[in-house]
């Protein structure tokens, strides 16, 4: 018979040189934490959800969405021919994810609103870093995360209005970068500030990390465009409910109304454009390749603004060149 206490000191040899288990390990399972305060249900898991929140007692996104999905949605972002090759992958999304995850982002409903949402942020971020055409390999919504950053601009989108406020840094150029491109000073200003990062002085930032890239479009997401109005998420999950105006403008929660909150009339109110039907595509594509189906996105007024007045109709802001 063996003798146990002979194999001691091996044991505590190899528990001493093995790595401790990281929650950033994909094969780690978190332990979930439930603290009840005032009859209301607030959990932790692991790092996804560090921050107590009754929407980490829900699933975390990487409980419903793995690299291997990652890959599928993106699958030619790493093509030779693409502008960003080895700058997206799973982790930098997952990482700047945790940030938001305690406030709802992907941890709302059950695991098919769950998905709903994340299938929808990702179909805007597809869309919007695509360089897919007609004819592409793979068809033209494999090239979603192509650019991180626009190619060329023809402006640096300083708008001296808001000289007090975000004011312009000599030398900089907001153009277009990140999962959900930002644009122009008044738009890196608060986002950096959110984010606490000095974007304005340095918006290259994003282009030069793939997690605050996605915590920059995630924060787009999460966030009001404007003082009064929904976030795209609120209206996406239906933390939002329209009022009398909504109804007459045809805004109701869902897809459309998440284009009408980040982009206004450039696609929104404009009938079926192909601006519009882009962004749609992909949304409808990553639910099927998600296995949630494109069948869960709701009727055409849920899923189209194509009809919808603009929350926020378009200006022409002044150019610094």
């Amino acid at each position: 018979m063996l003798n146990f206490k002979m194999f001691l000191p091996v044991i505590c040899l190899i528990l001493i040189l093995s790595p401790a288990i990281s929650y950033a390990d994909e094969s780690a399972v978190p332990s979930k934490v439930v603290k009840v305060v005032k009859g209301k249900k607030y959990c932790t898991k692991g790092w996804e959800c560090s921050t107590p929140s009754v929407y980490c007692c829900n699933l975390t996104i990487s409980d419903y969405f793995q690299t291997y999905q990652f890959e599928n949605l993106f699958s030619k972002r790493n093509s030779p021919v693409a502008h960003a090759v080895g700058f997206w992958d799973y982790e930098s999304f997952i990482h700047a994810a945790a940030l938001f995850q305690p406030l709802g982002f992907g941890t709302t409903g059950n695991k098919t609103a769950q998905m709903l949402e994340l299938s929808a942020f990702l179909g805007h971020v597809g869309a919007k870093t695509s360089c897919g055409y007609g004819v592409a390999t793979g068809g033209p919504l494999a090239w979603g995360l192509c650019y991180n950053k626009e190619m060329s601009p023809n402006s640096i989108y300083c708008d001296d209005y808001y000289k007090l406020t975000y004011p312009c840094a000599p030398g900089v150029s907001y153009h277009g970068r990140g999962a959900l491109p930002l644009y122009w000073n008044y738009n890196y200003g608060p986002v950096g500030e959110g984010l606490k990062q000095d974007l304005l002085n340095h918006p290259e930032y994003i282009e030069q990390n793939a997690t605050l890239a996605f915590q920059a479009a995630i924060y787009q997401w999460m966030k009001p465009q404007k003082k009064g109005l929904p976030s795209a998420h609120d209206a996406f999950v239906g933390n939002w409910k329209p009022n009398k105006n909504d109804t007459e403008a045809k805004r109701v929660p869902g897809f459309g109304t998440t284009m009408n909150l980040l982009y206004g009339d450039s696609v929104c109110g404009q009938g079926d454009i192909d601006s519009m039907n882009i962004i749609i595509s992909h949304y409808l594509n990553y639910l099927d390749l998600l296995g949630v189906g494109r069948e869960e996105a709701g009727p055409n007024e849920v899923l189209s603004c194509a009809e919808q007045k603009v929350f926020n109709p378009s200006y022409t802001p002044s150019t610094s060149s």
